[in-house]
Order: C-alpha cells, then sequence, then structure tokens
C-alpha cells in the first residue's frame, strides 16, 4: 500500500457515518449509571430458582474468529428411537437489562449492533454483550433454552422452552470447524482432544444437515453468500479476505432458522402477538424470471420459492464456479426484509426465502433489539405473566426496527465503499470481470467479481441486475467511498 493512504481515519468516519444516518454511538451518563449498579448486584444466575442446571452438558458455541458477544450455544443428544434433541441456548439479556431501564432505551432506539468493518457499535454496552450476557467459554450464565426434536427426516416433532444454568465448554470459530467438518483440515485443537466433542459436534452437523434437507424441500433458497473483512496492520486497511459458508456456518444457520421458527410458533400457540420477520415476495420477480430464462429455465409468472430453489439447485450444479454471482443477483431482486407484527387468528405473513410461515427473530439478544423483545415475550409465556408488550408496542418497535436496519446497511454500506477504496487505490487502471447489482435512478452499480467490490459504473446505458460485463477500474476516493468503473 502507498503511503498516503493511512491519513485515512476509517474510525472516526465510522462515527461520523453512523450521526449521519441518525444512529446515537455514544452511551449516555444515564447508562453509565446503570452499568455501575449492575456491577454492584448479585449475578441473576445466583437466584435463578425457575432454572434448569444443564452446566454438566457438553456446550459449545461457534461465531467468527474474534467474536466476543456470543449469544448462543448449542448441545444434542441421540435418542432412543434415533431422532436427535437439539438444544439452543440463548443468553438471557432481560435478566441484567429491565424494560424501560436506560440500557433498554437505548437498545430500543438504536435496535442493532452495526459491524462497520474497522469498528463496531454495539446496541448494548459492552460490559454486558461481550461480558456478562456474552455466553463466554468457562462461564456460567443463564439462558432461555429451545429444545427440538429433529426426526430423521429432518422434521421438527417436538419442541419446549425453559430457562437453565449453561457452561460454554468450547468457544470455537467457524472457519477451524467448518474446514474439519467438511474434511478439508484437521480438527482445531480443543476438538482433537477432545473424541466427546467430536462426537457432540458430528451430531449437532447432522442434525443440522436434516433440517436444511427439509428446508429446501419446501422451496428454501439455496444461495451462496459471501462477506468480505477488511485485513488491519497497526490499525491501516491493507486488504480484503472474503469468508464463505462452510459446513460450520451452515450449522449454527440452520440451528437459528429453526429456534426462531420454533419461538414464532410457540407465541402463536400461546395466542400472544408478536414480531415476525418477514421477506414477503420478490421485488422484482420478473428479472428473476427473466435471467432463468437466459439459462435455459422457465420460472413461473408469480413468485414461487420451490420453483426457484430447484433451478438454484440445477444452476450450483451445472455451473458451480459461477453461482455465487447468480446467487448475488437474486439476492439483489428479492430485496431486504421486514419487521411486522403477528396477532393471534391473523393469517401469518410469510418468509420467501425461508420458505416458512412462521419466522421471527429470537437468538441474537445482544445484538438485536427485536430478540430482546421476542425474549421478553417467552419468558412472560414461561411464568404465566401477561405479555411485558401492546400491541401498539408492538408496532412502534417493529417499525422502528426495520428503519434501522435499512440505515445499518447504509452505514455498513458505506464504510465498506471507504474500506474497499483504500484497498482499491493502487489498482486503478486493472480491469475486471463483473456483474450488475443495482440499478437506480442514482446510476448504475456493478461488483468486480476478483476484488469483491462495488462501485459505479459511469455512463452505463442499457444494463440491468445480473448482467455480467467486463470493467475497468477509474477512481478510488476513500474520503467519500467512491468507487468508479468504466465498461470495457
Amino acid at each position: 500500500m502507498n503511503n498516503h493512504t493511512n491519513h485515512f481515519d476509517l474510525q472516526a468516519i465510522a462515527r461520523q457515518v453512523m450521526l449521519q444516518n441518525g444512529f446515537q454511538p455514544d452511551f449516555s451518563p444515564e447508562v453509565q449509571e446503570q452499568l455501575a449498579r449492575l456491577q454492584h448486584r448479585p449475578s441473576p444466575a445466583s437466584n435463578a430458582t425457575d432454572a434448569k442446571d444443564l452446566r454438566n452438558l457438553l456446550w459449545s458455541s461457534i461465531d467468527n474468529d474474534t467474536s466476543r458477544d456470543l449469544d448462543q450455544i448449542e448441545v444434542a443428544e441421540r435418542q432412543s428411537d434415533g431422532s436427535i434433541k437439539v438444544m439452543i441456548g440463548i443468553a438471557d439479556v432481560d435478566a441484567f437489562v429491565e424494560k424501560g431501564s436506560p440500557i433498554d432505551q437505548h437498545a430500543a432506539r438504536e435496535t442493532t449492533t452495526i459491524y462497520a468493518g474497522v469498528r463496531n457499535f454495539p446496541m448494548l454496552p459492552e460490559q454486558l454483550s461481550t461480558g456478562a450476557t456474552s455466553l463466554l467459554e468457562n462461564s456460567d450464565n443463564l439462558c432461555v433454552v429451545a429444545e427440538l426434536v429433529v426426526n430423521d427426516g429432518g422434521e421438527v416433532h417436538g419442541q419446549s422452552f425453559y430457562r437453565a444454568l449453561v457452561r460454554n465448554h468450547a468457544q470455537l470459530a467457524y472457519n477451524a470447524v467448518g474446514a474439519w467438518l467438511e474434511g478439508s483440515a484437521p480438527a482445531p485443537t480443543k476438538v482433537a482432544v477432545s473424541p466427546e466433542l467430536q462426537a457432540q459436534l458430528k451430531l449437532q452437523d447432522e442434525a443440522a444437515q436434516l433440517l436444511k434437507r427439509e428446508r429446501y424441500r419446501h422451496g428454501a433458497l439455496n444461495l451462496e453468500t459471501s462477506e468480505l473483512h477488511p485485513i488491519l496492520l497497526s490499525d491501516h486497511t491493507v486488504g480484503l479476505e472474503k469468508q464463505r459458508k462452510n459446513r460450520a456456518t451452515e450449522l449454527i444457520e440452520d440451528f437459528m432458522i429453526a429456534a426462531n421458527g420454533a419461538v414464532a410458533q410457540q407465541l402463536e400457540a400461546s395466542r400472544i402477538p408478536s414480531i415476525r420477520r418477514v421477506v414477503k415476495t420478490p421485488e422484482r420477480w420478473d428479472r428473476i424470471v427473466e435471467l432463468a430464462s437466459q439459462h435455459g429455465a422457465k420460472l413461473p409468472t408469480q413468485p414461487d420459492s420451490k420453483a426457484l430453489n430447484d433451478f438454484l439447485v440445477q444452476q450450483k450444479a451445472a455451473d458451480p464456479d459461477r453461482f455465487a454471482d447468480l446467487s448475488l443477483a437474486v439476492i439483489k431482486l428479492i430485496g431486504p426484509g421486514e419487521y411486522v407484527v403477528e396477532r393471534p387468528g391473523e393469517p401469518a405473513p410469510g418468509h420467501f426465502g425461508l420458505a416458512v410461515q412462521n419466522y421471527t427473530h429470537s437468538t441474537a439478544p445482544n445484538r438485536r433489539f427485536a430478540d430482546m423483545v421476542a425474549q421478553r415475550l417467552v419468558k412472560s409465556m414461561l411464568s404465566g405473566r401477561p405479555s411485558p408488550y401492546s400491541e401498539d408496542e408492538l408496532e412502534s418497535v417493529a417499525r422502528n426496527c426495520t428503519e434501522k436496519e435499512d440505515a445499518a446497511r447504509k452505514v455498513e454500506r458505506a464504510m465498506s465503499k471507504r474500506i474497499a477504496a483504500v484497498t482499491m487505490m493502487h489498482r486503478i487502471g486493472e480491469t475486471f470481470d463483473a456483474i450488475v447489482t443495482g440499478v437506480t435512478p442514482g446510476g448504475t452499480f456493478v461488483r468486480a467479481l476478483q476484488a469483491q467490490v462495488e462501485g459505479l459504473l459511469v455512463h452505463a446505458h442499457g444494463l440491468d441486475v445480473g448482467d455480467k460485463l467486463r470493467v475497468k477500474l477509474i477512481s478510488a476516493d476513500p474520503q467519500r467511498g467512491y468507487i468508479d468503473f468504466s465498461q470495457l
């Protein structure tokens, strides 16, 4: 990298972008006072008389290499009939954060932790989210457990919820566990020294694969995504690395989808109004149909997730090297999700991409306010108390969560552009294969596939999402986050 790139203070820029998009990244004095009081009170685990003591089970967590805000841990048991009982422990954040308290008010306003590449802006103070309420290794924690029984067909034919005291015996990382499960690398050290943990993870993987196959059978979309993470050296961004899905990320994803579906179903069965997470129908199904026809496939004129997934599965098998490009186009055309209120007795809006009718967000209360709300609803159900939220409150929460999620995407996109611009400054003049990712009144946007960065295509005409082309990088401005390409 050229030395002149080092004067860009991306952390300061990230804070500025947060403020521009309506977030308040600093915690108030009232929040600090509440934190100080929490430090001097007994741990909620010390008097949770209604919690089962499950610390003896071989719980483990799998997350990113550097994650400290651990929301969930897992353990599985083979049943006598061959089914698998999966227990997913969700950090009991509500035990520390009282509804209406200063910390809760801050979380309700911000609604989400934002990962800005060079800096994280947590929804909850880090003394909680990466400390007291995080399910860190070798610490005892309170959880709300979702217990699911998965049969050999991948169906959940039994579910229950309860509070429990748990202990994370192994804090593991996606990349190392995923490579081991796929047989491309030896087991990570913690796994290698424990035959019991090896067997436990393989049993969890078996259950997750059963759940995934059943979702795909119902039309859940088999999409391939990748995330870019900045490579930092002495606080300076020097490159980008790609993280793709693997067996470990799928394991956690499949368990979380199953748990979120089970929570939604249980709240509906208990006739408790709650918040749902939905992607109703693709915004541009007509363009998805057109893309499929370019690959020799015919999709129905009305949105059909099963037909779309059958096409995606065929394309992944026929052309695995370019499947990520197709996935990216489909994701962009489906559009973002939103939060809505589900009332007992009313038809539940489905989630198109997951092919499920009942789906909420409940498994990440350290990082999403909607999940904390769901946790409070579940706990009120378990204790027989009235719901802590009125329908009007839920409507307000759902609306704000949707708005702030949109704003969070803008922050993350703005910062990813700036980080990418820093890494691309020395590559001006290079050419790349690219795919169109957006066509808006503000311009046509493309992603350079080899570099995995997005930018504006200048002087673009007649292109649409999913079109492929060859581009040349003509400028990169880290201060404004502009990357410009021209078509060859």
